[in-house]
Formats: structure tokens, C-alpha cells, sequence
């Protein structure tokens, strides 16, 4: 778990992508796997009961990627929680309804590709419109804080938490099942994301260049197309370098 810790670390930070992730999630997969058994052999010989709360876990539809959301559900496992997990390419009205029925203390998302990050705003929604107010965990190696503020969060009225790894999940729910720590997690998490939210807007509306031949160049555009055009002979530039737009 600590190795996975750096992975999410050095992802985060953009010192390691996508496929490196991937691998090493394999690698654990793996290791749990070998685990597993020795893992529930002690607890049928402790006789331990799960009792730290109920998570549902399932990675959305469209989507067919689970190795991280495995991850959480051992870890989780693990640590006394009782874990429903879905599979994969699950609807949301399942995820919900399994929720629902099961007297759920919280539900996690996950997914691996781009269009799983509008399946997630599509479950959010669907809980809010539902009135269901647990905790929304999000996780998944195309996931962010950032797209979790700017459009997951303001779907849902309730808590949704981005996630960055499956080491920091068990933090992350025993707060949010403790009334007194899920409060003070709940108003950080608000405040945070409310900032990421003011930043990406204010980057979104950042004026920036595209060669047009009438204006000067400016010398923070962010695109290496733009900068590889600059001459002395004609620096001449306008608003709006569709590499840098939103």
C-alpha cells in the first residue's frame, strides 16, 4: 500500500502516466490476489464481524477497467467494512438502487477512460434528484480533484470526495462515517473545491494569442505552436490560441 501511495503520488504530480499506473496496479492486483486467502482465513478464525459501515463500490457503465476499484474493495475489506461490489459497466439507477436497499453508508465510483468522467456526473445527478445524501466517493486514474470540483461536486448536493489512491481510501471513509469528522471533512472538502472551482474559471477566461498578423506577441502564451511561430521578421499575434482554449 505504501508503494501505491508513491504510484498515486508521482501520477498526481505528473512524473509518472497513465500505462506506468496501470502496471503497477497490475503488480498489486497481484499481490492482493496471492493474499486474499491468508487474509480471510484470519478473520473466519477471529470470527470478525464487519461493522465499520457498508460502502458499495461499482465501476460505472461504459466502462470495464476495475483493477483500482478491486484494490479499494480489499482494502476496505480489510479494514471491517462491508463491501457490494457491482463489477463493472454498471447503470447508475443499479447503483443507486443496490444503495438504497442495502442501507449503504457510502458509494464509490470508479473508471479508467474519459467518458466515464461524464458517467460520474450522470450518478451524481441521478442522487441528487433521488434526495439520497451519502458520501460520493470518486476514484480512477483519468479522475481529478479538479474535474471533481468543477463538474461532479456541483451536480450533487451532498459529499463527493475525490479519492487519489486506494491507500488513502480507509482515511478518507472513516472520516465520513464519523458524524463529528465528517462535518469538518465535509466544510475542508467544500472550501477546496469552491477554490478549484474559482481557479478554473479564471484560467478559462485568461485571454490568450493565435498568429492572425496584427497584434503583438504576448510572452505568456502556453502554446508551443504559437511560440514556434514567433520571428522578429513578423511578431504579429491575436486573441484566443485555440491551444490554450478550455
Amino acid at each position: 500500500m505504501d508503494g501505491m501511495k508513491i504510484v498515486g503520488d508521482l501520477f498526481g504530480a505528473g512524473k509518472m502516466f497513465l500505462p506506468q499506473v496501470v502496471k503497477s496496479a497490475r503488480v498489486m492486483k497481484r499481490s492482493v490476489a496471492y493474499l486474499e486467502p491468508f487474509i480471510e482465513a484470519g478473520k473466519e478464525a477471529d470470527d470478525v464481524r464487519r461493522g465499520n459501515g457498508k460502502v458499495v463500490l461499482a465501476t460505472v457503465k461504459g466502462d470495464v477497467h476495475d483493477i483500482g476499484k478491486n484494490i479499494v474493495g480489499v482494502v476496505l475489506g480489510c479494514n471491517n467494512y462491508e463491501v457490494i461490489d457491482l463489477g463493472v459497466m454498471v447503470p447508475a439507477a443499479k447503483v443507486l438502487d443496490t444503495a438504497a436497499a442495502e442501507g449503504a453508508d457510502a458509494v464509490g465510483l470508479s473508471g479508467l477512460i474519459t467518458p466515464s468522467l461524464d458517467e460520474m456526473v450522470t450518478v451524481a445527478a441521478e442522487m441528487d434528484r433521488r434526495g439520497l445524501r451519502l458520501p460520493l466517493l470518486i476514484g480512477g486514474a483519468t479522475t481529478s480533484r479538479q474535474h471533481t470540483a468543477v463538474r461532479i461536486a456541483p451536480a450533487y448536493d451532498g459529499t463527493t470526495v475525490h479519492v487519489l489512491d486506494a491507500s488513502r481510501v480507509v482515511g478518507v471513509v472513516s472520516d465520513l462515517l464519523d458524524p463529528g469528522r465528517a462535518r469538518d471533512l465535509d466544510a475542508a472538502n467544500r472550501t477546496e473545491q469552491q477554490r478549484l472551482r474559482e481557479q478554473h474559471e479564471t484560467r478559462r477566461r485568461r485571454p490568450c494569442w493565435r498568429w492572425s498578423g496584427h497584434a503583438p506577441t504576448p510572452s505568456g502564451c502556453r502554446s508551443a505552436t504559437c511560440r514556434s511561430r514567433r520571428s522578429p521578421a513578423c511578431a504579429r499575434w491575436s486573441r484566443r490560441c485555440p491551444s490554450c482554449a478550455p
